[in-house]
């Protein structure tokens, strides 16, 4: 059995594994969950037969594409045999319905590691699966048949997109959000949006002298009774027109949120607090006087077009395609978990529901299968919340994992190697997507400012996880003067040769205007070095011209930087 987790956390593997092996049952008190799946590729290829093509039955960065393969075929064998019955059923069917494809395959893959997180889900947890129509109906069957199809609250669709060209059909602008609770006694915490100012100049058309806006609701309900609320008030008697005192909820706040046992009394009270409004004719009903500030605006409902996705341009943006806006998240996170509670994303990418946790002050789990996320997530976090305290688990620890690394997955080295300096990853596509393709030598890039210009100046990094030469730093010293780049930085796996240093050496040194210091132009750090503290010679990449200019090194300060 795993022992529960203690600290915030991030995960670098296959979550399956990773909830298996870590997350201990009932430990988790909301579960978000993005998985990846290319929507935007022809509905109809996803249903091609794919007999006799083999591949591992895993996501790489950014291709979110399944295949059925022997993995696949594995997964779908152990859910038929292991999992309950009501789920092995369900697969079984829904493999006879679809076909053997890659939609099936993402259903097994689905499956399994939604069996496992109905497994570490608290009784009080809810779960909220974010796809999109392509796959939503089959997503929902599973969760019916893992979690019980009582157990589903909502389908909540979220506007993603501004509307566009269809191509012989409606535009799809909105993604569904599947929500369920493992039981009723779920946590759930009402989320309100502000009113319209249409909706305000209709109805809450009066003010007070101090200009508060408020409008006459009626102070009664349907139906008769026989307890106080049906009992006579100043002489007006409900039940004669069929009716009753009802004291709105929204105003219980004044009787401190307790149990109203004498209605009249309360009227009363009401009354002495110039919260009823009497009618001129005598003997007329009275009415409430509902402020608007008691309202607290209207309830969320299931169709969510009030979060807009992130825009091109806003400092929110990460260049991470699936890229979620924090607002959604936070507003799960906020309806159905409280502080301190733990919460869970199994597949989180750049980590908006781990940020947004962290914001509003939950623990969190975060797992993902490459090391660009876990890169993305640690610079998002440290940005955010330069004191928050986290693990990360699973990255190579010495240099042997590292090698290791490398021999399964150089991409996957590549982009580790970079968050030891804090390099955003680049690729062929100048970095946008994390793509793999050519990079003109440059593998990632770190931007500082020294000047008072503000213009950034750019520290270009290259990694290398197999056999290095001189001629790798000649090529990187190119590439620098060719982009007009401060420093380059040569990351390897393995030591330099003598002759490498020396071509580092002769490329002189990058003087930093505001800092007053002099920086090599070329430098050669090996993983080893990094596991053990070294860094980059660099002005700091968060430091700023008039910080550079409070504590500009002098001449003797520099010389003694150079010894040592």
């Amino acid at each position: 059995m795993p022992q529960p987790i203690t600290e915030n956390t991030l995960f670098y593997g296959d979550n399956l594994d990773i909830l298996r092996q870590y997350v201990p049952d009932a430990s988790v008190d909301l579960i978000y969950l993005d998985p990846p799946f290319n929507s935007a590729r022809n509905y109809n290829v996803l249903f091609r037969d794919e007999r006799g093509k083999y591949s591992d039955a895993q996501i790489e960065a950014f291709e979110d594409t399944w295949h059925w393969t022997q993995a696949a075929e594995r997964t779908y064998h152990e859910l038929v045999t292991d999992a309950p019955a009501r789920v092995s059923e369900m697969i079984s069917a829904l493999r006879t319905l679809v076909g053997t494809n890659e939609m099936m395959a993402y259903l097994v893959m689905m499956a399994v590691r939604l069996v496992e997180l109905n497994r570490v889900l608290k009784l009080t947890g809810s779960i909220y699966l974010h796809c999109d129509p392509t796959a939503s109906h089959y997503l929902k069957i599973l969760l019916d048949a893992i979690f019980g199809p009582t157990s589903f609250r909502n389908e909540v669709i979220w506007k993603r997109t501004h509307a566009h060209s269809g191509g012989r059909r409606y535009g799809a602008v909105h993604d569904v959000l599947l929500h369920y609770a493992k039981s009723d006694a779920c946590t759930w915490n009402v989320q309100r949006v502000p009113y319209s100012e249409e909706y305000i100049e209709s109805f809450f058309r009066f003010r007070d002298s101090d200009g508060r806006r408020y409008r006459s609701t009626i102070l009664t309900g349907s139906g008769t009774r026989t307890g106080s609320s049906g009992k006579p008030w100043r002489g007006i008697d409900p039940n004669k027109s069929g009716r009753h005192w009802a004291i709105p909820g929204y105003v219980r706040h004044l009787f401190q949120d307790k149990p109203i046992a004498d209605v009249q009394a309360a009227l009363d009270e009401l009354d002495r607090l110039g919260r009823v409004l009497w009618p001129a004719k005598v003997g007329g009903v009275p009415s409430f006087k509902q402020y608007l500030d008691d309202m607290g605006g209207v309830e969320v409902q299931d169709v969510w077009n009030d979060i807009p996705p992130v825009a091109a341009q806003s400092r929110e943006r990460l260049g991470y395609p699936t890229q979620k806006p924090l607002a959604l998240l936070e507003r799960i996170i906020q309806a159905s978990s409280n502080p301190g509670d733990v919460v869970l994303d199994p597949f989180c990418g750049c980590g908006t529901a781990v940020a947004a946790a962290q914001k509003l002050g939950r623990r969190w789990i975060g797992i993902d299968i490459t090391h660009l996320a876990i890169a993305l997530m640690r610079y998002r976090l440290c940005a955010m919340f330069p004191d928050a305290k986290f693990q990360v688990i699973g990255e190579p620890e010495d240099v042997g994992s590292a090698r290791q690394l490398a021999q399964d997955d150089r991409y996957q080295f590549q982009w580790w190697a970079l968050s030891l300096v804090k390099a955003k990853p680049l690729g062929g596509d100048g970095g946008k997507t994390g793509k793999k393709g050519s990079d003109k030598g440059i593998d990632g890039v770190i931007n500082f400012v020294d000047d008072g210009s503000g213009k950034p100046k750019r520290v270009l990094v290259q990694v290398k996880s197999g056999h290095v030469k001189s001629g790798d730093i000649r090529d990187l010293r190119g590439t620098v003067e060719r982009e007009g780049a401060a420093i380059g930085v040569f990351i390897t796996l393995e030591e330099p040769s003598r002759d490498m240093t020396t071509e580092a050496v002769t490329a002189g040194y990058y003087h930093s205007p505001g800092w007053n210091r002099d920086y090599p132009k070329i430098q050669i750090l090996t993983i080893n070095q990094l596991l053990h503290g070294g860094e980059i010679k660099m002005p700091p990449a968060h430091g700023t011209f008039k910080e550079a200019q409070r504590v500009r090194v002098s001449d003797a300060e520099q010389a003694a930087l150079d010894l040592g």
